[in-house]
C-alpha cells in the first residue's frame, strides 16, 4: 500500500510540475499572446490526457471514452454535443455573431499494442495502449473547446469539434460520420497529429496538394500442386511462383510510374511451407500499395492484378486475389495551409514553425474532403521512439502549443470568413 501511495505522490507532482511549466510560459510563448492564452486549461489538458491514455478503447469500442468526452464538453456550458454514431461524439459551438462553419479533428481509437512505457499511468487495459497518440489529440482538442467556450461572443460563426472513432481501421470512422450528414454544413476542416521530433511543441505545415498517401493493400493466395522437393517435375510450385512476382511487382514504380512521383510497393507477408524437403502447394501473400494520385493509384492496382495473372499462368498455377482500396490521399488547400502558417507563427513566433515533409503513411482525415477543403499539421513531441512504438511517450509540454495553434487557426479562420454567414441549424442533444 506504501509503495502505491508513493507512486501515485509522484505521478501528482509530475503532473503539476508540467502545468506549472506551461502556465510559466517556458514552452518560448511570446510576450505579447492574446489574452484568452490565459482560459487554457493547461492542466487539465495534462489531466484529460491522462486518463483517456490510461484506459485506451480499440477502434469501433471506444464507447468509454465518447462517455468522458461528453461529460466534459457539456461542463463547458454553452457547447451542443451530438452523438453520430455510437462511438463518436461532435461538440458544437455557436458564436455570438454570424460567421463561416469551421471543423477540427481529433481521433479517439488506440492500438492493439501492448504498452512499454513504464508510465504510472500507463494502460490498464492488456495489449491495448494509445500508442499512436490518440489521447492527446483528443485532449488537446478538448482543451481548444474549453478556451474557444470562453469566448463564445466574439466568435464569428460556428465550430465543430469532431472526436472521431476508428482512425486505426479500415475503412474508418470519418466515413461513418460523412455518411450521417451531421457535417454538410462545415465549410473548412482542419486536424493535427503529433509525433517525434527534435523540438518539443513546434507545429510542422504539410506541403499544399497530397500532404500524405493512399493506402492500398492487396492479398494472394497462390495456388501450386505439392511433391517432393527431389521431384519438383511433379508439382506446380508455388514459392517459385510467388518469389517471380515480389521480384516483378518493384518494377512497376520504376518502370510505369513518373519518375519523381512519389509511389511505393512493400511485400510484407510471404507464407509458404512447414519442410526443407517438400514443395507446398499454397503460398500466401499480402502487400501494400501508397500513392499520392488518383491516376497512379489505378494504375499501380491494374500493373498488379496483370503481373500475378501472367505470372500464375506461366507458372501453370491459380490464384486467389483481394485487392483493397483503403484512405485515399489527403489533399491539403493551399489556401487553408497559408492561414494555418500564418495563425501557428502569430501565436507561437516563426521559430516554431516548420515546413513538414509529405506523410507517407495515411489517414482518414483525408475523406473530409469530401464535404469541403482540408488542411492538417503535425506538432512536434520531442525526440523519442516513433508513433506506434510500445514505448511511445510524447513530451507534455508540447501539448499547450497544439491547442494555441488550434484556437488561433479557429479564430482567424472565421474571422476572414465571416462574410458567409450560415443560418443556424438543429441537432439534438444525447
Amino acid at each position: 500500500m506504501k509503495s502505491k501511495k508513493v507512486v501515485l505522490a509522484v505521478a501528482l507532482f509530475s503532473m503539476v510540475n508540467v502545468a506549472a511549466c506551461l502556465a510559466s510560459g517556458s514552452s518560448g510563448l511570446s510576450e505579447k499572446e492574446p489574452a484568452w492564452v490565459k482560459n487554457i486549461p493547461a492542466e487539465k489538458i495534462i489531466e484529460w490526457r491522462r486518463y483517456i491514455h490510461q484506459n485506451p478503447e480499440l477502434s469501433y469500442e471506444e464507447l468509454f471514452t465518447s462517455e468522458y468526452v461528453t461529460s466534459i464538453l457539456k461542463s463547458f456550458g454553452n457547447i451542443e454535443v451530438i452523438w453520430p454514431t455510437p462511438t463518436s461524439v461532435i461538440g458544437i459551438l455557436r458564436g455570438g455573431k454570424a460567421g463561416s462553419t469551421v471543423a477540427f479533428r481529433a481521433d479517439m481509437d488506440a492500438l492493439p499494442v501492448p504498452e512499454e512505457t513504464g508510465l504510472a499511468y500507463a494502460s490498464v487495459n492488456d495489449g491495448v495502449s494509445h500508442a499512436c497518440g490518440h489521447d492527446v489529440h483528443t485532449a488537446m482538442l478538448l482543451g481548444t473547446a474549453a478556451t474557444l467556450s470562453s469566448l463564445q461572443s466574439r466568435i464569428k460563426g460556428t465550430v465543430y469539434f469532431i472526436f472521431q472513432h476508428a482512425e486505426e481501421q479500415s475503412p474508418g470512422g470519418a466515413l461513418d460520420i460523412i455518411e450521417t450528414g451531421v457535417l454538410n454544413d462545415v465549410k473548412a476542416f482542419f486536424g493535427l497529429h503529433i509525433g517525434p521530433g527534435q523540438v518539443p511543441g513546434t507545429v510542422g505545415i504539410l506541403p499544399d496538394g497530397p500532404a500524405s498517401t493512399a493506402s492500398d493493400g492487396f492479398y494472394l493466395t497462390i495456388q501450386g500442386r505439392g511433391s517432393h522437393g527431389s521431384m519438383p517435375q511433379l508439382g506446380i510450385d508455388p514459392i517459385v511462383t510467388g518469389a517471380e512476382i515480389v521480384t516483378a511487382l518493384q518494377t512497376i514504380v520504376s518502370r510505369n510510374v513518373t519518375p519523381g512521383e512519389m509511389a511505393v510497393i512493400s511485400v510484407g507477408k510471404f507464407q509458404s511451407g512447414n519442410a526443407p524437403n517438400v514443395i507446398p502447394d499454397r503460398a500466401l501473400l499480402a502487400g501494400t500499395v501508397r500513392t499520392i494520385s488518383e491516376p497512379t493509384r489505378q494504375l499501380i492496382e491494374g500493373r498488379i492484378r496483370t503481373v500475378i495473372d501472367n505470372i500464375a499462368l506461366a507458372n501453370g498455377a491459380t490464384y486467389n486475389l483481394e485487392y483493397t482500396s483503403g484512405y485515399p490521399a489527403m489533399e491539403n488547400d493551399p489556401a487553408l495551409n497559408r492561414l494555418a502558417r500564418a495563425s501557428a507563427i502569430k501565436i507561437l513566433g516563426s521559430d516554431k514553425v516548420y515546413d513538414a515533409p509529405r506523410m507517407t503513411a495515411s489517414e482518414d482525415f483525408a475523406r473530409y474532403k469530401e464535404i469541403a477543403p482540408e488542411c492538417y499539421l503535425n506538432l512536434s513531441t520531442g525526440p523519442g521512439v516513433t508513433n506506434h512504438h510500445p514505448a511511445f511517450n510524447p513530451d507534455e509540454s508540447a501539448f499547450i502549443n497544439g491547442v494555441m495553434a488550434e484556437v488561433q487557426i479557429i479564430l482567424d479562420y472565421l474571422d476572414q470568413n465571416s462574410h458567409h454567414e450560415v443560418p443556424p441549424r438543429t441537432a439534438g442533444n444525447r
